[in-house]
């Protein structure tokens, strides 16, 4: 049993996997990591994991080992790994959690694509298909962005509104600015290879955003996971 964890910036997210497929997933707050042993159905026999949440989300996930008294494997970016590699030009320094994810659309798509993570940030990451990360990029997530403009502005509320081509209202008009601004990122990413590139979408605030992507499109539960089971599992 391979525990695979993403230590992400606002929730540990967790996977327990046999080999074959996923026993069980779900997600803690960082806090509550030292009862994820209770959530599990089976005993793990080894633990990979990525962070990008510092040292205290790290120190963590090492007393949980150490309580478990099984090994633990971190994932860091590296020149090549799972069939990817990596085009950045310091590889070590993409997070931890973009080249997982890019492990697992590697594995799960096989071919050319978008990569998008949408979480506390966004990014948007191209994949070739030699399995050849191209880059990308960082952009705040959508609800940074809506807190920014309530934070920063005098006028400007936190929004609650609905997307609308052309908004007719305030709340609706930061809520379709700030999801029009990320689909134009994952567009103009596409719009540098041949038109009909499959976008694999993934993260917390992959829901708002997949109803309003081009096709063709799909939607993966933790992209992050499958990447750490893939390196987990050698594959």
């Amino acid at each position: 049993m391979l525990l695979c964890l993403d230590a992400g910036n606002t929730r540990l997210k967790y996977g327990l996997h046999d080999g074959d497929e996923w026993r069980a997933r779900g997600a803690l707050d960082h806090a509550d990591s030292d009862t994820l042993e209770r959530q599990l159905p089976a005993r793990p026999e080894r633990i990979v994991a990525c962070n990008v949440a510092g040292e205290t989300a790290r120190q963590r996930i090492e007393a949980l080992a150490a309580k478990l008294r099984i090994p633990l494997d971190w994932l860091s970016s590296s020149p090549i790994a799972c069939g990817v590699s990596n085009g950045y030009d310091r590889p070590q320094q993409l997070g931890a959690d973009r080249w997982a994810a890019l492990i697992g659309a590697r594995a799960l798509h096989g071919d050319a694509c978008v990569v998008v993570m949408a979480g506390t940030a966004t990014t948007v990451d191209m994949l070739d298909a030699r399995g050849h990360f191209l880059g990308g990029m960082i952009l705040p997530g959508l609800a940074l962005m809506r807190s920014a403009l309530a934070s920063n502005t005098a006028d400007l509320p936190h929004a609650s509104g609905h997307f609308r081509a052309l908004a007719t209202n305030t709340d609706d008009a930061i809520v379709s600015g700030v999801l029009h601004a990320t689909l134009g990122a994952i567009e103009r990413v596409r719009a540098t290879r041949p038109p009909g590139l499959t976008c694999l979408l993934s993260g917390g605030a992959a829901v708002e955003l997949a109803p309003h992507v081009t096709p063709p499109i799909r939607v993966v539960d933790n992209l992050v996971l499958e990447g750490l089971a893939q390196y987990g599992l050698g594959r």
